[in-house]
């Protein structure tokens, strides 16, 4: 795609529950929304899994996509994930984030039954009809039980074409080349595999879909800008740093790591929804040791 909707870094906002009530934490919500922007973030990708939208009543729903989108305001493109288990709760989100001007949709095959590829083209067909908004297939095999295989993902695209974008989570390397290859170069892939950052951007991905700019902006958005002006010494140097951060995050949990860190830098979203649990004592001590050693941190510095 000669030029994606969304590019760089695609920042993940994690949803703040109030810690005594329980409810959505609006404000709280606003002012980490903001501060991603105001950090470099290239785009904001609200109602992800660091989100926690599957544990969003409709209202709840509702109102973080309208606070998100209203509180970033058009400065930088929005990424809404309208994931729903049915095809009408996915079609009701998409009108809600186009409502309130979403630049695009993420859509996540959230099922229960293993899905048919003919349910999975009337799945994304129908919910690619009801906006003209462009959408971003998420394969996630990890967190769905699906896994979209390249042939399966550029097959749905050919039928469906506001699907130009597709956030590929699989671990495998190999597939961001092989999307843009049997594409023809149509579809843009996303990286959604936090330690695969410099893999994915050298095999062609035209974006990081990521949580890490909550806790580590500064890093992030200087491993991107490395990797854009070609400096390779500087890029490696900066992910073998990031990497033990990235990898105790994902193995740990986004939601819980990010809020925790979060919670480390006094910045108060509250802990996580049930069943989901906080961060345990042991292992938000290593994360603060991480993220202490990260902030301390000068940047390796870039080759002349």
């Amino acid at each position: 795609m000669a030029n994606p909707p969304l590019k760089g870094i695609i920042s993940y906002p994690v949803t703040p529950f109030d810690p005594v009530t329980g409810e959505v934490d609006l404000s709280s919500l606003r002012k980490l929304t903001d501060d991603l922007v105001a950090a470099g973030s290239h785009a904001v990708a609200p109602l992800g899994s660091t989100g926690e939208s599957a544990y969003l009543t409709q209202k709840e729903w509702d109102a973080v996509c309208e606070t998100t989108l209203g509180t970033v305001a058009g400065r930088v493109p929005t990424l809404v994930g309208v994931s729903h288990w049915s095809t009408e709760g996915t079609v009701r989100r998409a009108r809600v984030a186009a409502r309130h001007g979403a630049t695009a949709i993420m859509v996540l095959p959230q099922v229960y039954w293993k899905l048919t590829e003919a349910e999975l083209e009337r799945h994304y067909g129908e919910v690619a009809r009801a906006t003209d908004l462009p959408m971003m297939l998420y394969n996630n095999p990890g967190t769905s039980g699906v896994d979209l295989r390249p042939e399966t993902v550029v097959a749905l695209a050919r039928k469906i074409p506001n699907l130009t974008m597709v956030k590929e989570s699989s671990g495998e390397v190999s597939r961001f080349g092989a999307i843009r290859e049997l594409s023809d170069g149509e579809l843009s892939v996303y990286n959604g595999s936090n330690p695969l950052a410099l893999d994915a951007f050298r095999a062609g991905a035209a974006g990081w879909c990521t949580a890490a700019p909550c806790l580590v902006p500064r890093w992030v958005l200087e491993l991107h800008t490395a990797v854009v002006h070609g400096h390779d010494d500087h890029a490696d140097a900066l992910l073998r740093k990031l990497l033990p951060f990235l990898r105790f995050i994902v193995r740990h949990g986004l939601p819980r790591t990010i809020k925790a860190g979060l919670e480390i830098q006094n910045r108060q979203v509250g802990p996580p929804r049930p069943p989901l649990l906080p961060l345990p004592p042991h292992e938000t001590q290593q994360l603060r040791e991480l993220l202490t050693h990260l902030l301390a941190d000068r940047f390796p510095p870039p080759a002349a």
